[in-house]
Formats: structure tokens, sequence, C-alpha cells
């Protein structure tokens, strides 16, 4: 199992959930592929994600789906804590593993919140079934949700007194911390204006998002042609009016 290359089932043409694997298997310098990215040629595409969800002994119930070997396992931060504790990217003591967990489920819990902004109602329907409910809900997420999922990360930042406000766990990086990145970097994306207003207020949780960006393997893989963009299908959305409207541009 050791010598087996990494599988990454998700939907071509979104960093989506998916996206929180990637980091981690880049981070890793991990021998990996993006099933998804490929030619259905090579058995690849969306035909391909389609067709894992039906295998394994214990089916996915969605992607992102991770085959090693003849493991198949599923969930976003289920995976990032099997790689991250594989790739030694957290300490080995099970209070820690359990911390870094907590951390990756509570990005989870955001990133579920953000993709709701824009499909309150129901995932099935279009944004512009539900755009008056979306604004509604878009507008408590921005003023009460942001500023309390990141003002906890940052009070995490500063209670790591070993960490010197740098790390979320212990004196070094941890891989809950590529998912924090990815969910600053998702909120910059959709709500500019609010998090123009709400950076100042987390200081240490910026400060560890630029650090990442400049993490040599986590810099090189998003200024190639295998990362992509945020886009108008993905979870992290930009609306204008689901944005803060009145704010400075």
């Amino acid at each position: 199992m050791s010598d087996a290359k990494f599988e990454l089932f998700y939907w071509p043409g979104l960093p989506g959930r998916g996206e929180f694997v990637r980091l981690v298997l880049e981070e890793a310098g991990a021998d990996w592929v993006d099933v998804g990215l490929l030619p259905e040629s090579q058995g690849g595409g969306a035909r391909a994600i389609m067709d894992m969800l039906g295998k394994g002994a214990v089916p996915a119930y969605a992607p992102p789906v991770l085959k090693v070997g003849d493991l198949v396992i599923a969930q976003a931060p289920n995976i990032c804590s099997y790689l991250g504790e594989r790739f030694g990217l957290v300490p080995p003591d099970e209070a820690a593993r359990l911390h870094a967990r907590q951390f990756q489920l509570t990005v989870a819990d955001m990133v579920l919140e953000a993709h709701d902004t824009h499909h309150p109602i129901a995932v099935m329907k279009t944004y512009e079934e539900q755009k008056e409910p979306a604004k509604a809900r878009a507008q408590v997420f921005r003023t009460e949700r942001i500023p309390k999922y990141l003002g906890y990360f940052e009070r995490v930042l500063k209670a790591n007194t070993r960490g010197g406000g740098r790390y979320l766990l212990g004196g070094d990086f941890t891989y809950p911390e590529l998912a924090l990145f990815q969910l600053v970097e998702g909120l910059l994306y959709a709500f500019p204006n609010a998090m123009r207003s709400i950076a100042p207020q987390v200081p240490g949780v910026m400060a560890l998002r630029q650090r990442i960006a400049e993490r040599p393997r986590i810099a090189a893989y998003k200024a190639s042609q295998r990362a992509q963009s945020f886009n108008p299908k993905g979870i992290f959305r930009h609306y204008a009016e689901l944005d803060e409207p009145n704010a400075m541009k």
C-alpha cells in the first residue's frame, strides 16, 4: 500500500470540496492523479466519478472519493485526516490527531454554511429560484457567521502558546491549516466586500493564510494549470447582491 498511487475522484471544473484533499496531497508530495481531469478515453471525466460512487465494499454517497489500492474512502474531512496522519502532517499522539480532525470538521461546517448562502432552500433548485431567501441567509452569514468562525480560529492561534500564534496545533504546521487556508480563499472570492471589513479583526488567520500560500508545494500547485479557479458553479460563489452591496469598493 505504501507504493500505491492515490486516485482522487471529484467533479472536473470545480475546486469544491475536492480542493481540500488536493492541497493535502500536494503538500505531502504524494504520487496522485486527479481522475476527473483526465479525458474519458483515459478513464477520467465526470463518468468516472459517477462510476466510482457505486464501487467499494462501502459505497460513497458523493465525491470526493479517494482510492488507494483496494481502499476506497469518502468525505473530505475523513480523507484529509487519513492523508494528514499517513504523511506525518500532524503529531502522532492521539490528542493532536483528534484536535486536528476537530479543526478540519469545523472548517467543513463553515463550508456548508457558505454553500447555503446561495442555496438556502434546495440544492436541486437554481440560485435564481431562491434569490430572495439567499439574500437573507447571506446577510446573516456575513455579519454573524463569518466573524464567529474566523474569530474561533483566531482564538485557537492565540491559545496555542507553543505555536507562538503561528500554528493551530503544537509548534509546527499541521494539515488542517490547509483547510483554513482554502476556506479563507473561498470567502475572499465570494464575499470580498465583507472580508475587507472582517479581515482586520482576525490578523492571525489572515497571516496564516499568507504563510500557507507561500509554502513551496502549495504555491507551485496554485500556479499550475492543474489548479482550478473558483467559479459560479462551485461551493463558493460570488454574487454581488449577496456580498455587502453598499461597502466601499
